[in-house]
């Protein structure tokens, strides 16, 4: 009896497994544990594999490399193994058989197996994928769009189709993975209505995301990279998941992220210090070529010296053994680091010398930029580097690639290029963007003076082609009908031709697009005309008028960059109160969400202009507000960090002469001493001629000073004293400085007078030369750091007189007589 028990039992069993495993070779594949396992079971089953099989194959064959590190995956030795060769064959038999899901993932992990997009299988399952992909699941189509992009296909006609089905279902896209995939694939075919749509869905899916998913919101601000949209509401709350996952980031996510931020021109101190911390704490772990490089290009530009020191040694152990992307990275890093350790640039220009012939004509660019900078001196390098540029230049058609190429070559030193460059240039002028003009523009210029031995300049060619490129950026600036266009093409342009051959035609532009100028565009708008230095009226009337209008839209982050233009060119619109008073209001309550940097750059612009907000100046000479400002500086660049300190003390002399009553103390005597102590004691010739037709003025050289140090540290071109009757008073100690504060005191009407006073009814002249750069291109109107400068001195008690260049080299006064007697009135004039 209980034989037959048991037996009914094992009967029982056996029928249950035949009916819930109806497929052994399937449960044989999911029972492997290794690569070796698969192909075992693949070889000696060819002829029983079905579809399932093959996907169930390839799937988990990436499946065990994934699991793997980087350093130990086994990707071309899978590529290359007869077994999976026969998958792929069997593959491509039966894409017809396939599942959407199978196909999609078959495709997917193939290619993580680096097989090239020209593979038969690769092409089959990508035609098979458009046919079907009107009735692919988000899922899929997010996918699908994945490993378009992996190959290139960003542009395509197959990536507008996906486009197009994600306008028509976006709305009912609920996973932040789905949408930041789609994103990041389907940005180089999207209309700005679809671009503006997906940046919303983005923006409220960040607020259900989990925030532990810290790629979802890296893809999305790779969207916002590639689009060059700096939506701060978004990135902001990308960041906020950034900062929420930086101890579990490693060097390459950070790298990637600080990379992507500094395409954007978006910053933020917590992030940046977060990041260096973090890094900071996995240099020692970082033991081999490819971790430590990417540490390297994340930490290097943050780090303080002692730490690039460190990691200079520790790179230069490693770089026999760096791939050439590698090298190209750590030549970027060195150059932004403004790197002087001659040996480590010695032996990246030694080994860059095996790999210049692989690499792109963009990489080239940086390779040529890079090493300029860094002074390098290896001739064989520059020699090489020529001789590829000119190649590259030689058979391109693509205007930006010659334009940059062309600019890069005029870098070299000693270049000397042959017609054929030339006239390749010729070729491509009016195919050029105003970028790309101005790019050609410099590098002509350099050849010019470098007087290259050909047709071009023995004839004057080189002349006449520079007169070409000027007609053609005179055409293309005048055609442009949209302004975002305008300032596409302008944003990028350096050097001199804007200014001397476009700025006319750009300002009438202006104008004429003036319609255009709404709160999205304005910020970029405001900086642009900053940096034309051109005081025009009516396009600051309309920055102005809109600002006041839609303050509430703008980001409160922007408002720096929109007051720029009226403090650097001391321009008041007719809504000038309401103007400056409508941005304050809008940045105050979000102070604390400011970088430290930027409240310090703000709260110095509106002292340009003679606004002293309370709340922002005590914000700023705040303990705790210092603390992070020095924290954060201490990420940037040497120049910026050397910038934002000026501005500091600048602010802090403004608020001490401007704003007594605050109370906020002066603080930077020893910075300026520094200062001082680094400054160029030179004058120029002009100020010797001055200074000369002064001492005949005022009866001998004695009668007035040179380079006249204040109080609060202002420097006097010149100074003279006057007796209460307009008589020069004589100097005794011509070394005596007026710098100490000791000596000095707030006198009636919130002047400074010095305690150790001058005779009664005496007055104190300071005499300075403007320059070009005191006043806008077009304008005689005194920019706005000059008029500071005369009230802090009038404040101190002098009476100034700002001698413009613009009169002094005029006609009227182009005699000595003339100048003496322009200075003479001047000086003594009644109103003294």
């Amino acid at each position: 009896m209980f034989r037959w028990s048991c037996a009914h039992r094992l009967s029982r069993s056996l029928c249950q497994t035949r009916f819930l495993s109806t497929d052994p070779l399937l449960d044989q594949l999911k029972i492997c544990i290794s690569e070796d396992q698969v192909f075992q079971l693949v070889g000696k089953n060819k002829a029983r594999l079905s579809v399932t099989h093959v996907g169930h194959a390839i799937n988990l064959l990436w499946k065990f490399q994934k699991e793997k590190p980087r350093m130990l995956r086994t990707i071309d030795q899978v590529r290359g193994h007869p077994e999976f060769i026969a998958l792929r064959i069997l593959a491509e038999n039966k894409i017809e058989f396939m599942e959407d899901n199978a196909l999609v993932e078959i495709l997917y992990n193939i290619l993580r197996f680096s097989v090239e997009p020209h593979d038969s299988l690769v092409q089959q399952l990508v035609m098979e994928g458009w046919r079907r992909l009107e009735r692919f699941n988000l899922k899929e189509i997010s996918k699908f769009a994945v490993c378009l992009g992996e190959q290139h296909m960003h542009m395509s006609p197959l990536m507008g189709h996906i486009a197009s089905i994600v306008d028509g279902i976006l709305d009912d896209v609920q996973d932040a993975r789905i949408l930041s995939s789609l994103m990041v694939n389907i940005h180089g075919v999207i209309t700005p209505m679809l671009r503006d749509r997906l940046v919303d869905k983005a923006d409220s899916l960040m607020d259900t995301l989990d925030v532990s998913h810290f790629n979802h919101p890296r893809r999305i601000v790779q969207f916002l990279r590639n689009m060059k949209h700096t939506y701060r509401p978004l990135l902001e709350k990308c960041n906020n998941a950034f900062l929420q996952n930086i101890g579990q980031m490693d060097p390459e996510n950070l790298s990637i992220i600080i990379g992507l931020y500094q395409s954007l021109q978006y910053n933020n101190s917590e992030f940046r210090l977060m990041a260096r911390n973090r890094l900071i704490e996995m240099v020692d772990q970082c033991n081999n070529v490819a971790s430590y490089t990417k540490l390297f290009a994340a930490l290097g530009p943050m780090a303080g010296q002692e730490t690039r020191e460190k990691l200079e040694e520790g790179i230069l152990t490693m770089v026999d053994g760096m791939n050439p992307n590698q090298l190209l990275a750590v030549l970027g890093t060195m150059e932004e680091m403004e790197c002087r350790n001659t040996l480590l640039i010695a032996r990246i220009a030694s080994l860059l010398q095996k790999y210049l012939g692989i690499y792109r004509p963009v990489e080239l660019a940086r390779i040529t930029q890079a090493i300029v900078n860094l002074r390098c001196q290896t001739p064989e390098l520059f020699s090489m580097l020529q001789k590829i540029l000119e190649r590259n230049l030689k058979s391109s058609f693509i205007p930006g690639d010659v334009a940059m190429l062309a600019r890069v070559i005029s870098s070299l030193p000693a270049a000397r290029v042959d017609e054929e460059v030339f006239s390749k240039v010729d070729a491509i002028l009016p195919q050029c963007s105003l970028s790309d003009l101005s790019s050609l523009a410099l590098a002509i210029v350099k050849w010019v003076r470098t007087e290259q031995p050909s047709r071009y300049s023995t004839s004057g060619g080189l002349g006449n082609l520079l007169h070409k490129l000027n007609t053609c950026g005179h055409e293309r600036i005048t055609k442009i009908d949209k302004i975002d266009l305008f300032l596409e093409e302008l944003k990028y342009i350096t050097g001199d031709w804007l200014e001397e051959v476009l700025l006319k035609d750009a300002i009438s532009t202006c104008e004429r697009l003036i319609d255009q100028i709404t709160w999205k565009n304005l910020p970029e708008f405001a900086l642009f005309i900053t940096r034309t230095n051109y005081l025009c009226a009516p396009v600051l009337n309309k920055i102005a008028s809109v600002a006041t209008e839609d303050i509430t839209k703008i980001h409160y982050n922007a408002t720096y960059a929109i007051l720029l233009p009226f403090v650097v060119l001391n321009y008041e619109p007719p809504n000038g109160e309401a103007f400056f008073d409508a941005c304050i209001q809008h940045v105050l309550p979000h102070l604390n969400s400011l970088d430290p940097h930027l409240v310090v750059l703000l709260a110095y612009s509106l002292a340009l202009a003679e606004y002293f907000p309370e709340e922002l100046i005590k914000a700023v000479f705040n303990i705790d507000f210092l603390g992070r400002l020095d924290a954060q500086l201490e990420t940037f660049s040497s120049t910026l960090n050397l910038r934002i300190r000026l501005r500091l003390m600048e602010l802090n002399r403004a608020v001490c002469l401007e704003c007594p009553e605050f109370q906020i103390p002066w603080f930077h005597d020893r910075y300026c001493k520094q200062l001082q102590h680094r400054a160029n004691a030179g004058i120029s010739s002009v100020q010797r001629q001055i200074h000369q037709l002064l001492g005949e003025i005022l009866g001998g050289i004695n009668y007035a000073k040179v380079s006249v140090m204040t109080p609060y540290y202002h420097t006097i071109d010149f100074e003279c004293i006057l007796d209460k009757n307009k008589k020069p008073i004589l100097y005794l100690d011509q070394n005596v400085l007026s710098a100490d504060l000791s000596k000095v005191q707030w006198g009636n009407g919130g002047q400074l007078q010095e305690t150790k006073s001058l005779p009664p009814g005496a007055q104190r002249v300071a005499i300075e030369f403007l320059d070009s750069k005191a006043f806008s291109k077009n304008s005689s109107n005194i920019k706005g750091e000059y008029m500071m400068k005369k009230r802090h001195l009038e404040i101190l008690g002098y009476h100034v007189l700002q001698i413009s260049s613009l009169e002094w080299n005029s006609m009227e006064l182009s005699t000595k007589d003339a100048w003496m007697d322009y200075l003479r009135k001047r000086i003594f004039a009644d109103d003294l």
